[in-house]
């Protein structure tokens, strides 16, 4: 199960994904570095970027298999089309991260069973129509997730769109795995863009309050800064206004000094107990 929503309501999730993508080229999204070095282990080790994917996957799936949410393809009823994938690849949000995950996919395996809801994927791109979608594209969403290029493909737009970026932007800041996966989370959730609920207002927003690593602050003093601004991000929109994921999850990991997300790790999302030994 998706986090919950409110039928008919679009929300900017992912609000301006593409010009991001592109803003990227012109002006750097990271702050400049500092000198000094950083901790080696960041979430990008396979061991915690596997942990990050089951607690992405706890909130916006309920469950901790992340992998078998390849085939995962359904309206939520929130303005955004289809929603599907590992990370919520929509077709209506006006970002294009489905449709830029199925032109991948076709440049990889030419006339895959995808391949030809391209033209329908441009049209309906920022609606929440299926028009030239319906009846047979969840079918063929689910046939492809059988495909390990669709897979990979799958795993390579999460990485450039989302955990990538968020990464950089963690280390760059200093931060270590637990304040990566803050900036991760966050960025799954709200986009990026230029809007008041988006990572980088988030971040701002917790730049007025605290100063990070990097700029000489405190780690745990700023990811709670971090996380208020977030949870104020949160509230702000309807289909977002349960915050478990951050209050029950993240600041429960804070609260106990566990920078590194050290395991065993025990936290709630929506009333559903997760456990990672």
């Amino acid at each position: 199960m998706k986090h919950p929503t409110t039928p008919g309501t679009a929300l900017p999730r992912r609000t301006l994904l593409t010009a991001f993508g592109a803003a990227l080229a012109a002006v750097p999204f990271l702050d400049p570095p500092p000198a000094a070095a950083y901790h080696a282990a960041g979430l990008d080790d396979p061991a915690k970027k596997e942990i990050a994917m089951k607690l992405v996957s706890s909130a916006e799936n309920s469950s901790l298999d992340w992998k078998a949410q390849y085939r995962y393809i359904e309206d939520i009823g929130d303005g955004r089309g289809y929603t599907a994938g590992i990370i919520g690849f929509c077709s209506g949000t006006g970002t294009g991260d489905m449709l830029d995950l199925v032109e991948l996919y076709a440049d990889r395996r030419p006339g895959n069973v995808l391949a030809p809801y391209l033209p329908a994927l441009r049209r309906v791109d920022g609606t929440d129509s299926h028009d030239g979608l319906d009846p047979y594209y969840p079918r063929d969403w689910a046939r492809a997730a059988q495909d390990e290029a669709f897979k990979q493909a799958q795993n390579d737009e999460r990485d450039r769109v989302y955990f990538d970026p968020a990464v950089r932007q963690g280390k760059a800041d200093g931060l270590r795995v637990l304040g990566q996966f803050a900036y991760y989370d966050a960025i799954v959730m709200h986009g990026d863009g230029t809007d008041p609920t988006s990572f980088r207002s988030i971040r701002r927003r917790a730049l007025d309050r605290a100063r990070p690593p990097a700029q000489g602050g405190d780690e745990v003093t700023y990811l709670h800064a971090f996380l208020d601004a977030r949870v104020w991000a949160m509230k702000q929109e309807e289909a977002h206004s349960d915050t478990s994921r951050v209050d029950t999850a993240q600041r429960v990991f804070l609260r106990a000094g566990n920078l590194d997300l050290r395991t065993p790790l025990d936290w709630k999302v929506y009333g559903d107990s997760f456990h990672i030994d």
